[in-house]
C-alpha cells in the first residue's frame, strides 16, 4: 500500500569511486520510495575530512544521475532540511552534542588509548566483553580537574541505558541486543569533532526519516542508535519517532568473502566503461536480494517499482555472478529500440574506442548493420570490434584467427567461393547460397567453408553474421579482402 509519509535517506561517503554493494543500497532505497509515493534523501556524510574528497563527491551525483535514481531532496535539489552535506552542518552538530551533556544522556570520558587498550585485553582474557567498562562514567569534579591538568582531552560518549533493546527488523525480524554486548560509544572526537555515531541519527531524526535501509554491516550499530534517537525525542531534536530498520543482505564476491571495493568487478566505473545499460545493471543488483517472481529474473524498473517490498527481502547473502549480470544487460540490449541501441553504441563508435579513422566512419553502413548487432552484443563496447571491418581499410590483423582458419586447402576453397561469390546477387541469402556451394565442392559443410571467408573478410574467426555482413560492406570490398588472403597464402 502506498504511503506519501514515507522517507528512506541514501547517504553515502564521498571516499573512492561507487561500487555496486552502493548502488544496490541506494537502488532498494530508490524503489521503496518510488512505491510508496515518498521521498528520497540524498545526503553526503563528508566529516572525515581526511578521507573524502570533492572528486568522490562529483562521481557520487554522476553516478545517481547516470543511474537514472532520481533524489527528491539533496544536492542541487535543496529541500527543507538543507545543507544536506554533513560537513556544511557541524554547529548544529555541536549544539546537538551540548544538550545530551547537559541531560546527562551523554558524559566526557578522559580515558587514554593504552588505558583503553589495556582493560581490553584483561577483559578478553577474562572471558568477558570487551567495550567501554564505563569509568569515566561518573567522574567527579576533583578526578576531571585533575585529568585536565594531566593534560587530557576527552572525548564525549553516549550513556547507553541498562537495559536490552529489542527491534524487529523489516528484513531479519525481532532483534534484541542486551547491555553487555552495547557498551557506551563516543559521539565527539578529542578535537571537537563529530562521529558518525552522532551525526547520522541526528541528521535521521531532524530529516524524518521513516525506514532505514541499509547494508547488515551496520547492524550492530542500531541498538546504539535507537537508544540515541530516543534521547534526542527527549532533548527536543527531530519530531520524536524512531525510524524502521531493514539491514540488506551482504553482496560476497568470489569463494565466500564479502565483495569489497578493492574487488575489480565491485567498481561501477567497470561497467559503465563496459557499456552496461543502466537497466540491465540495476535489473541485476535488484536481484541480489530480491526477486520480482520465481520464474522471473528479467524486468524493467518500472516494473520492479510497481513490485518491490522490503519485506520481501531475503535476509541471506546474495552472490555476485558478473556472468548472469552480463546475461541479463544482453537481454535488455536486446529489448531496446533498434532507433535507441544505434544511439546507445554511438560512443563506442567515435574516438577513442574506435580503431578507425573518423572520416570512415559510414552512418548508412551501420544503420544497416546494427540490427544484426543488436542481437549478438553482451555489452555496448562489444560494439567496436564486431563492425571495425566496415570502416578500416583492411580488416584487423589477428593471427590466432588466420592461424585457426586458414587450414591446408583454404586456398582452393577461397577461390572457389570467390568465383561464386562475384557472380551471386548481392544480398545474404544468394551469399550463403554460393558459400554453401563452395563448400559441397570441397566436401565442407557450410561451418568449415565460411571460416577462411569471415577470417579474409573481418579479420576475426568471431563476430556478427556473416553473409550479412558481407551484404554491408559491398560487392568491391568484400572480392578485394578475398584477393588479398589469397595473395597471403600465396596462391
Amino acid at each position: 500500500m502506498a504511503n506519501a509519509n514515507v522517507r528512506v535517506r541514501f547517504c553515502p561517503s564521498p571516499t573512492g569511486n561507487p561500487h555496486v554493494g552502493l548502488v544496490r543500497t541506494a537502488l532498494f532505497n530508490w524503489a521503496f520510495a518510488r512505491h510508496h509515493g515518498g521521498t528520497l534523501v540524498f545526503r553526503i556524510e563528508d566529516t572525515d575530512a581526511a578521507r573524502d574528497s570533492e572528486e568522490s563527491y562529483e562521481q557520487l551525483l554522476d553516478a545517481m544521475r547516470w543511474l537514472g535514481l532520481d533524489w527528491d531532496e539533496g544536492p542541487e535539489v535543496g529541500g527543507p532540511h538543507a545543507p544536506y552535506r554533513q560537513s556544511q552542518r557541524m554547529d548544529l552538530y555541536k549544539d546537538v552534542a551540548a544538550k545530551l551533556l547537559e541531560a546527562g544522556h551523554a558524559y566526557y570520558c578522559y580515558c587514554t588509548a593504552e588505558e583503553l587498550d589495556a582493560r581490553r585485553e584483561a577483559a578478553r582474557a577474562a572471558g568477558r566483553p570487551s567495550g567501554y567498562d564505563g569509568t569515566c562514567r561518573e567522574v567527579g569534579a576533583e578526578d576531571r580537574a585533575r585529568y585536565e591538568r594531566e593534560g587530557r582531552e576527552p572525548i564525549v560518549r553516549f550513556r547507553m541505558p541498562d537495559e536490552a533493546i529489542t527491534f524487529t527488523d523489516l528484513v531479519r525480524g525481532e532483534l534484541t541486543f542486551t547491555p553487555e554486548n552495547v557498551p557506551d560509544f563516543g559521539i565527539v572526537r578529542a578535537n571537537g569533532a563529530p562521529l558518525y555515531t552522532l551525526v547520522n541519527p541526528v541528521d535521521d531524526a531532524l530529516m524524518e526519516i521513516t525506514h532505514v535501509l541499509r547494508g547488515e554491516d551496520l547492524l550492530s550499530s542500531t541498538p546504539r542508535q535507537i537508544a540515541l534517537y530516543r534521547a534526542l525525542a527527549e532533548i527536543g531534536v527531530g519530531n520524536g519517532s524512531t525510524p524502521s530498520f531493514g539491514h540488506l543482505p551482504y553482496v560476497m564476491g568470489e569463494g565466500n568473502k564479502k565483495l569489497s571495493k578493492r574487488d575489480p568487478q565491485s567498481s561501477l566505473n567497470l561497467y559503465r566503461e563496459r557499456g552496461f545499460l543502466r537497466e540491465g545493471l540495476l535489473n541485476y543488483l535488484s536481484l541480489l536480494g530480491w526477486s520480482l517472481s520465481a520464474d522471473q529474473d528479467i524486468f524493467t524498473i518500472d516494473e520492479m517499482v510497481a513490485a518491490f517490498d522490503i519485506e520481501d527481502v531475503n535476509a541471506n547473502p546474495a552472490r555476485f555472478d558478473l556472468k548472469k549480470c552480463e546475461a541479463i544487460n544482453a537481454d535488455h540490449i536486446r529489448r531496446l529500440d533498434p532507433k535507441a541501441f544505434a544511439e546507445a553504441c554511438t560512443p563506442w563508435l567515435r574516438a577513442p574506442h574506435a580503431n578507425w579513422a573518423e572520416e570512415n566512419f559510414d552512418q548508412a553502413a551501420w544503420e544497416a548493420i546494427a540490427p544484426h548487432a543488436q542481437t549478438r552484443l553482451t555489452v555496448l563496447s562489444d560494439i567496436t570490434a564486431n563492425v571495425d571491418f566496415l570502416f578500416l581499410d583492411e580488416p584487423v590483423e589477428d593471427e590466432a584467427s588466420w592461424t585457426k582458419a586458414m587450414k591446408e586447402g583454404s586456398d582452393a576453397l577461397l577461390r572457389t567461393a570467390r568465383a561464386k561469390i562475384a557472380e551471386a546477387d548481392w544480398n545474404a541469402e544468394a551469399l550463403k547460397a554460393a558459400v554453401v556451394a563452395a563448400g559441397e565442392e570441397h566436401g565442407l559443410k557450410l561451418g568449415k567453408a565460411q571460416a577462411p571467408v569471415r577470417v579474409a573478410v573481418t579479420g576475426r574467426t568471431v563476430g556478427l553474421p556473416l553473409f550479412e555482413s558481407l551484404e554491408v560492406l559491398g560487392r568491391d570490398r568484400t572480392l578485394g579482402r578475398i584477393d588479398a588472403a589469397l595473395a597471403r597464402l600465396g596462391a
